[in-house]
């Protein structure tokens, strides 16, 4: 069925680039007509756009950085939401197309949908009584000062490790500092999207999950929350795009130090291991502990995490599939591939899907699991979208409808 669309609307333009900027728009939104949401949605967008306190205001702190340029990025099309503030101390003063040029012509989109995107400000000098909601992006250990800051008020989906983990001392063990606001991490909700959806609807901070703790766990937690695999000699072997360890100049991160090659880090001490192991635990209510180790792959996003788990006495790995199959069949970003398919990292690149399947062993007893999600969308950005749609009693899958880029 052809989608019928209006003509572009004529405006008094007072220039060349405002000209582009409208072309931009137009060619915009009816991309993502034809390729992802739904022809209403358009209708519903153009309906918000004339009544824009209609909109739920946006701040996101820390922009510069590669989760919150993705946040930026997501919400060029989003019906409801609104950014109205961005943070970045380094950066400040800048509008966001000067620190990532590929999202200049969003700075045209947001000039004539929602008034101008503001340039990016310190935090110690942003408003927020402008705004409904955050997003906060900034790095381990500078979150927790700053949301305890924030007027109550405000709902907060918190991307960093700052309230992952329930126990503050198993904080201060693995990120090397007190915890700051231990009174907020009561109250803190684990955001893992498809399997704690009614306590984050009505959540007024949620953390955020990891990259590869969501792609661990979201295989996982099911099998383990019905007792088809044992809690013991769980071995996680897991491969990032090299977007994952941040924006940050880092030596270790330079093109010739990880071009034309893999090299494993964080062996055995990865920080990532007791957000795991919580989740893990809580699925099984037992202490599960599991041997984990990420590496670091040529590639600018993506993540894959390889499972090796033993099965429950008389359980197949078709019981295993089967049983993943039923709990995620209603589920729009969790995908069971067919049988024998491969989940690969290029098939999910800038979109918030999670392919996963399994395998049987050439072990008797054990099966292998394979997770493949986008490290930047369904690992960070796109899971905070997810989370942020359902505090605010919007379709959780608002703005998130982005086919995978291929090639």
């Amino acid at each position: 069925m052809a989608l019928k669309l209006n003509p572009p609307t004529t405006h008094a333009f007072s220039s060349k680039d405002d000209r582009k900027c409208a072309t931009v728009r137009n060619l915009c939104i009816r991309a993502s007509v034809a390729s992802s949401a739904p022809p209403q949605s358009l209708q519903v967008a153009e309906n918000k756009a004339h009544n824009k306190s209609d909109k739920f205001r946006i701040g996101v702190l820390g922009a510069s950085g590669y989760t919150g340029s993705e946040i930026v990025r997501l919400l060029a099309n989003h019906p409801h939401f609104k950014i109205t503030l961005m943070t970045a101390d380094r950066k400040a003063g800048q509008p966001i197309g000067s620190v990532f040029p590929h999202l200049v012509t969003q700075a045209c989109i947001f000039m004539i949908s929602q008034s101008d995107l503001p340039d990016m400000v310190a935090v110690k000098d942003a408003d927020f009584s402008s705004v409904d909601a955050v997003f906060c992006c900034l790095p381990h250990g500078t979150t927790q000062e700053i949301i305890k800051g924030l007027p109550i008020s405000l709902k907060v989906v918190d991307l960093s490790a700052d309230f992952r983990l329930r126990d503050i001392g198993e904080y201060e063990e693995w990120y090397g500092q007190p915890h700051q606001a231990p009174e907020l991490q009561k109250n803190a909700v684990y955001g893992l999207t498809e399997i704690s959806r009614k306590e984050i609807q009505g959540a007024r901070l949620v953390a955020n999950p990891g990259c590869y703790p969501t792609s661990i766990q979201l295989p996982l937690i099911p099998l383990l929350k019905a007792g088809l695999i044992e809690v013991k000699n769980i071995i996680i072997d897991a491969k990032s795009g090299v977007s994952g360890a941040g924006r940050g100049a880092k030596e270790a991160n330079l093109y010739t130090e990880v071009a034309e090659g893999v090299h494993s880090y964080g062996i055995t001490r990865h920080r990532h291991v007791p957000e795991i192991e919580q989740g893990l635990s809580d699925a099984s209510n037992s202490k599960v502990t599991v041997s984990f180790t990420p590496h670091l792959m040529p590639m600018s996003r993506g993540m894959q995490s390889t499972m090796y788990v033993e099965m429950a006495p008389g359980v197949s790995t078709m019981d295993l599939y089967q049983h993943l199959k039923s709990f995620y069949e209603d589920e729009e970003f969790v995908i069971l591939l067919k049988k024998n398919e491969v989940p690969h990292t290029r098939h999910v690149r800038g979109s918030n899907y999670c392919l996963l399947n399994v395998f049987p062993d050439r072990i008797p007893g054990r099966a292998i699991i394979v997770s493949v999600i986008d490290n930047l969308v369904k690992g960070a950005s796109g899971q905070a979208l997810q989370n942020l749609n359902l505090m605010m009693g919007i379709p959780e899958n608002t703005g998130l409808l982005y086919q995978p880029l291929f090639p």
